[in-house]
């Protein structure tokens, strides 16, 4: 490769894990985003039911699951006009690979953001520009990414962010991509697609979905993109190609999932009331925390580097992300993830708790 990629990132948290397995009470890691909630009943049922599939798969996605789609885009995500929808192995290899699909010289991303939405430019040979938040400010280039609700912060983006992007798409006749994986887990703010703000006209514009969190399905790697039906067109034919299929099982549980909203109320409900436990205690613990208004993560500073955060913590038994995997700008945070069962939820914010009386 001619651009090199970055060091993968959480080797070097390695040595805080095995700082933090050495706690008398064993390791807490609210690191890594893994959902450890079971996947809902009805989903498993689907996946089995499919699970004689001799035949290959459609790369498309079946008739159902694209309907499944089509109609989750337009009752929750508001989406109007024309929009095509394509099945995808899971959102990070689509966010890793869609410069190269559409041949993107140039890509745009946010200052603080997933590390896949860089790597995806340098395995594009593009030229990858952190920017700010407000579209007004950016540059022109092939593409840009918008993250809402952010990984790893939390912020939810306003209508007129969201408006303001889709106006720098059509001023640069450029490819915004908003990646909306925790779309469905606000708390105290109810979060946006893109989709709703385009009056129907969605050239050169596409939305990210992924059941990983969602219903907790990430070992089934099942996601979808949704928009510019062109560009749609054009992508399908590319990972046709390729053989980047979505399995038929899973495409079967993947129309369960969506056909289903109560589940994610249920889920959404669980991680908000982790945000109520761990929140508390960050803050008693001196911590600042800042959005974290959605998603599954807390976005926290101290005003020192975020290493020595993570350092702190995993003395107490907690693996937390250092902000800097998420850009220079993260430099002074943590992540903390809510991916863990109530009781270790509760068990860091003991731990916290009994740190701070001392």
């Amino acid at each position: 490769m001619r651009q090199k990629l970055p060091d993968f990132p959480w080797d070097a948290l390695a040595p805080y894990g095995v700082i933090a397995r050495s706690h008398p009470e064993g390791a807490i890691d609210l690191s890594v985003g893994t959902p450890v909630d079971a996947t809902p009943e009805s989903i498993q049922s689907a996946l089995q039911q499919a699970a004689n599939s001799p035949g290959y798969p459609v790369t498309a996605g079946t008739p159902q699951l694209r309907e499944a789609i089509e109609k989750w885009a337009r009752t929750q995500l508001g989406a109007t006009g024309d929009f095509g929808v394509l099945p995808l192995i899971g959102s990070k290899e689509f966010v890793a690979w869609l410069p190269t699909l559409v041949e993107a010289k140039s890509v745009l991303y946010p200052k603080v953001a997933y590390p896949t939405y860089l790597v995806g430019a340098l395995l594009a040979q593009a030229d990858a520009t952190a920017v700010e938040i407000d579209p007004t400010t950016w540059q022109s280039a092939d593409m840009a990414w918008v993250n809402s609700p952010s990984n790893p912060t939390g912020r939810v983006h306003s209508e007129s962010e969201l408006r303001a992007a889709i106006a720098w798409a059509r001023e640069h006749q450029s490819l915004v991509v908003s990646d909306e994986c925790y779309f469905e887990f606000g708390d105290g703010v109810v979060p946006t697609s893109i989709l709703k703000f385009t009056d129907g006209d969605n050239r050169n514009i596409l939305a990210v979905h992924s059941l990983s969190k969602r219903s907790s399905m990430a070992g089934y790697r099942a996601a979808f993109v949704i928009g510019d039906p062109a560009l749609i067109a054009q992508i399908l034919e590319v990972r046709k190609h390729a053989g980047m299929i979505v399995p038929l099982p899973v495409q079967q549980a993947m129309v369960a999932a969506l056909s289903d909203s109560a589940h994610v109320a249920e889920q959404r409900s669980r991680y908000n009331a982790r945000r109520s436990v761990l929140r508390p205690a960050l803050e008693a613990a001196g911590f600042t925390i800042e959005d974290s208004v959605a998603g599954l993560y807390i976005w926290a500073t101290r005003q020192e580097s975020a290493w020595d955060s993570v350092a702190w913590l995993a003395e107490l038994g907690i693996l937390a992300t250092p902000g800097v995997f998420y850009g220079d700008a993260g430099a002074q945070h943590i992540r903390v993830a809510m991916t863990a069962t109530d009781d270790q939820i509760k068990s860091a914010a003991a731990r916290l708790d009994a740190k701070v009386r001392g």
